[in-house]
């Protein structure tokens, strides 16, 4: 594990996280409704080819085929006793593939469902599912942790400390806004002065958003971020919206050169870390080493 090594390599400059696992997963045929982390047992080399491929792009970090591996999210089918087994199969197939400057981070995401008055669930029922994953991830040889798209505070606090209180690894924490007329906010209504101040006070490394924003939106809102903190941001914008092909396949409305013209103002604005979300593929993540590259030089 190399989780001292990456906040020093943060410091050196912008670094290149991957793109998107569950849209490649879906060009290989995953079915809709199929939990992806299933494939981490039953179509492994898949996922290797999907990280492979982005460290060949110029990534010099890869998430885990772990995004909806939490227990809570898990048991939408039926799988929240193979928590360990699948998030411990994700890290090592990730890490197998690291090249030598690579690194490889724990993806972890919302478990789908609310806390209480909204739910049924706790903050500790959080905490646990959370450090459960988090513990196999680490076991599975994880550099870091990314709890990433979560739209709820509360939650997004819930697995910061169940992270922090199984590891010592770096957790990293990004959340999901929308753009209003108002500014930015998560879909329970937390802006990101509040979002960011609590979240630094428990101990995350590095903050953030990813998804739901296209690269333009994701350009305008860094700086909003960087008032609120001094520690390295990360962002992965999606590129653009979801829609459906005439042929029914998902596709997204951003291309490639319209979204990466958006880079070198992400990393202006003081973004750390760069990657992409849905949508994104290994030639968005080629194109975005070319700008940092070009930029670093």
């Amino acid at each position: 594990m190399n989780g001292r090594k990456i906040l020093d390599r943060i410091r050196r400059g912008t670094m290149l996280l991957d793109g998107a696992m569950g849209t490649e997963l879906m060009k290989r045929g995953l079915p809709p409704g199929r939990s992806p982390e299933l494939w981490n047992t039953e179509n492994p080399e898949w996922i290797q080819e999907v990280h492979r491929r982005y460290f060949e792009a110029g990534a010099d970090a890869v998430l885990t085929n772990s995004f909806g591996g939490n227990p809570i999210k898990l048991a939408v089918h039926g799988l929240e006793n193979r928590c360990r087994e699948l998030n411990r199969r994700a890290a090592e197939l990730a890490s197998t593939v690291r090249p030598e400057a690579g690194y490889v981070g724990g993806s972890m995401g919302p478990t789908g469902r609310f806390l209480k008055p909204q739910g049924s669930y706790t903050e500790l029922d959080f905490e646990k599912a959370y450090a459960l994953q988090a513990a196999a991830l680490i076991s599975g040889g994880v550099d870091f942790l990314l709890i990433e798209t979560q739209y709820d505070l509360r939650e997004a606090l819930s697995a910061l400390r169940g992270a922090r209180s199984c590891c010592e690894a770096p957790v990293f924490v990004t959340l999901t806004f929308n753009r209003n007329p108002r500014g930015f906010f998560t879909l329970m209504g937390n802006n990101v002065e509040a979002s960011f101040k609590e979240l630094e006070k428990e101990g995350a490394l590095v903050l953030g958003a990813n998804c739901t924003l296209d690269s333009k939106d994701m350009a305008e809102l860094i700086p909003v971020m960087r008032r609120f903190t001094e520690l390295p941001i990360l962002v992965q914008a999606n590129a653009g919206s979801p829609e459906l092909t005439p042929e029914g396949i998902v596709g997204y409305t951003q291309e490639v050169e319209d979204y990466v013209r958006y880079i070198p103002g992400m990393i202006a604005a003081g973004a750390d870390i760069i990657g992409g979300c849905c949508g994104t593929d290994a030639e968005y993540i080629r194109r975005m080493a070319e700008i940092i590259k070009s930029n670093r030089d």
